[in-house]
């Protein structure tokens, strides 16, 4: 492993801290080798070396993002070293605007300069003091994900060189209590929160805390959830600001709006109760600046402060190479989101080194990284070019790559065959570069149901595309949208049909062109021949999800112009409906306690499978499966008791209806009790300890259940 940026960095370091004590002084003795070798976090950087320079220095500083980290110190003649540890000449720095007046550099053109820093300089390092952390409910997501949100927007602050950052996240071991001691202790000047579904109990119980304290902090929510029920939280706390977007431009100017340089109108996605100006959206009694969309060709990295925490507690890393989506599905709110925009691979390389030097450390963990873009293959000409450079890039780092992308990166009706080769080129390409599994949005194989999600695709078009992926041997994961609100009983069996259809994962076929699996995919002889015999719903990431109606989506809007639309939840960011059907409004609420009762063990399994390899992988996704056959099996009887139902309901069906699908249900989860038993004892005989440890505390769990019970946790563009 290449581990010359930490190696630059801590010479850097050790030649400002040389030059900061008196020439007698052997100061670089005492810095840990921890420090030297792991440069992340900048306040262990700055406690370690006020704890290892003492009195021989005055006053320490720590700034800027991980690329290009900064520091500060007071030498005991009142003159100030500043050290880049990317070892770049100070003069290459975009230097922000409040600098210019308040730090003197002796040499810009070095790394290492002595300067003249005023007193409003140090107190701009200095203050405000910042804490991002993010939310989380174990009971419901047992492992860990590199918490990306607060991460990005952690950098984008740092890059402004005000203040100083911290993270915590509850994933890595502290509960709500701690978090709130934590903010009472600490006193943040701001306090950012990261809210996403199902947290909205948890983001209540923290804001009556914190606004409780006899000085409370400015504090800025945001998050998917947010964004969501932003009126109902600004009425209950009239302080509080909401991060409409992605939020590092929103940040960087709250730091500067902090510090008197802007007003709080002018702070772009910025939400709160007041007056607005500059172009104010009015919502309500409320005005907010326009939302801004950060352009991802830009800056959309993180700070890696939590990944060794994340890696050290079995979970996930992620990054993001592109936002946005090139398409608006109907069930989808797309105003915090953005059109998309992706990144350049030339952005990754010293980033893929940082978390490259991380996962060094952590050598059980497979070397995964989850690239969390909505759609990544993205638009226009250098699309397919793109895809390969970016793959390129985290493949050359050392890393298997997993994202998500359209099913219309595959398959187009409007393109010709040529198209159709290029982009099968462009997948062999991609595997060639690391792929180990892309997760495509199908939703429906049902024509009319794809209409009405604004899908942009066909039916024909989604079993082509499986067909392609498969024969390209490329491994897949589906979502699949079952039950919608105005959807018919013929569509709900159309469903039925369309993931019971072996005819669509084939066998991979690598020693056929691209242009020959472009054309038999086409072929029905082909398909009979090449066929795996594996139905489709063994592909699809989580079954019987149904359609959540979010506030703001235009599917939503088309369920209250239907009259179903009821009481609005702006707690979870949705609105209660009715079906248009009644009985399979009773299939999905049963279908909905289904998956929330498996839900935790299945998310256990998933993403133990995201950070394993080899044999203890595939005995996981194997035993993924086990769930995925019991819930096509109950998508089936729940149709055959719709089947005996009046389709107008009457005094009692509706309960009776319930009665017998409970029942169903009950009787599966019986059976799968034992089949997951069986297969549990399997998998945990080629685990290794920590993950089976994990594995068999939550089986335990769900197999002691013995209620229905809901736990809201669905989001329809979920990975």
């Amino acid at each position: 492993m290449d581990r010359e940026p930490i190696s630059k960095a801590s010479v850097v370091l050790l030649k400002a801290v040389q030059l900061a004590c008196e020439p007698s002084e052997d100061a670089a003795t005492s810095l840990t080798s921890d420090l030297m070798s792991v440069l992340i976090d900048p306040q262990q950087i700055q406690g370690e070396l006020k704890s290892s320079l003492g009195s021989k220095v005055g006053r320490v500083r720590v700034t800027g993002s991980l690329d290009r980290r900064l520091v500060f110190i007071e030498r005991r003649d009142g003159r100030w070293v500043v050290a880049d540890l990317a070892n770049l000449p100070h003069i290459s720095r975009a230097w922000p605007a409040w600098t210019h007046e308040h730090i003197t550099l002796d040499d810009p053109l070095a790394a290492v300069s002595l300067a003249q820093l005023t007193e409003e300089a140090v107190h701009r390092l200095s203050r405000p003091r910042v804490l991002l952390a993010a939310l989380y409910h174990p009971e419901y997501f047992p492992l860990p994900r590199f918490p990306l949100g607060i991460s990005d927007v952690a950098r984008a602050a740092r890059s402004q060189l005000l203040g100083t950052v911290s993270l915590v996240d509850m994933q890595l071991g502290i509960e709500l209590r701690g978090l709130i001691e934590r903010v009472t202790s600490e006193q943040p000047d701001i306090l950012g929160i990261s809210v996403t579904f199902g947290q909205h109990d948890l983001l209540v119980e923290l804001l009556d805390a914190v606004h409780s304290l006899p000085d409370p902090p400015t504090i800025i929510a945001g998050g998917s959830l947010t964004v969501r029920n932003e009126a109902l939280l600004l009425q209950r706390f009239p302080d509080l600001l909401i991060a409409r977007g992605g939020g590092e431009a929103t940040i960087e100017a709250l730091l500067q709006h902090w510090h008197g340089d802007m007003d709080k109108q002018q702070i772009p996605g910025l939400g709160f109760n007041g007056a607005g100006r500059g172009g104010a959206l009015t919502i309500g009694r409320r005005r907010t600046p326009k939302p801004i969309t950060r352009d991802a060709s830009s800056d959309i990295l993180p700070e890696l402060d939590l990944l060794p925490a994340t890696l050290q507690h079995h979970g996930v890393a992620q990054l993001e190479t592109s936002r946005g989506c090139t398409n608006y599905c109907s069930f989808c709110p797309r105003g915090h989101k953005g059109i998309w925009s992706g990144s350049e691979a030339k952005q990754l390389p010293w980033i893929l080194a940082e978390i490259s030097n991380v996962f060094d450390r952590h050598p059980e963990t497979a070397r995964v990284l989850y690239l969390v873009d909505e759609e990544f293959i993205g638009r226009g000409e250098e699309a397919v070019q793109r895809a390969l450079e970016v793959a390129g890039a985290v493949h050359d780092a050392g890393f298997k790559w997993e994202s998500s992308c359209r099913v219309d990166q595959v398959v187009r009706t409007d393109r010709a065959e040529d198209w159709h080769v290029e982009r099968a080129e462009m997948w062999r390409g991609l595997l060639d570069r690391g792929l180990r599994r892309m997760l495509f949005g199908v939703e429906s194989g049902v024509d009319s149901i794809l209409e009405r999600f604004n899908k942009e695709t066909t039916g024909d078009q989604n079993a082509l595309a499986i067909r392609t992926l498969s024969a390209l041997g490329v491994p897949t994961r589906f979502t699949y949208i079952t039950f919608d609100h105005l959807m018919t009983l013929e569509e709900l069996k159309a469903t039925y049909a369309f993931q019971g259809r072996t005819d669509l994962l084939l066998r991979p076929q690598p020693q056929l062109s691209v242009k020959e699996i472009v054309q038999g995919v086409r072929d029905e002889q082909f398909v009979a021949t090449h066929s795996s015999a594996r139905a489709l719903h063994t592909g699809i990431s989580y079954m019987l999800v149904s359609m959540e109606c979010l506030i703001g989506a235009a599917y939503t809007r088309r369920v209250e112009q239907a009259g179903l639309a009821g009481q609005a939840r702006p707690s979870m960011g949705r609105v209660d409906a009715k079906f248009a059907d009644w009985r399979i409004g009773v299939a999905s609420h049963w279908a909905q306690l289904w998956v929330d009762r498996n839900f935790a063990l299945d998310y256990t399994l998933k993403s133990q499978e995201k950070i394993l390899d080899g044999t203890p992988r595939a005995v996981v996704r194997e035993t993924r499966s086990v769930l995925k056959d019991a819930s096509y099996t109950v998508l089936g009887s729940l149709i055959d008791a719709i089947d005996e139902q009046p389709t107008e309901p009457s005094q009692g069906t509706e309960a009776a209806l319930s009665e017998s699908v409970e029942q169903i249900l009950d009787r599966e989860m019986t059976i799968l009790r034992d089949s997951m038993g069986e297969a549990l004892r399997q998998v945990a005989a080629v685990l290794p300890a920590q993950h089976r440890r994990t594995l068999l505390t939550q089986h335990e769990r769900w197999a002691s259940a013995t209620t229905w019970d809901l736990i809201n946790t669905a989001d329809p563009c979920g990975t």
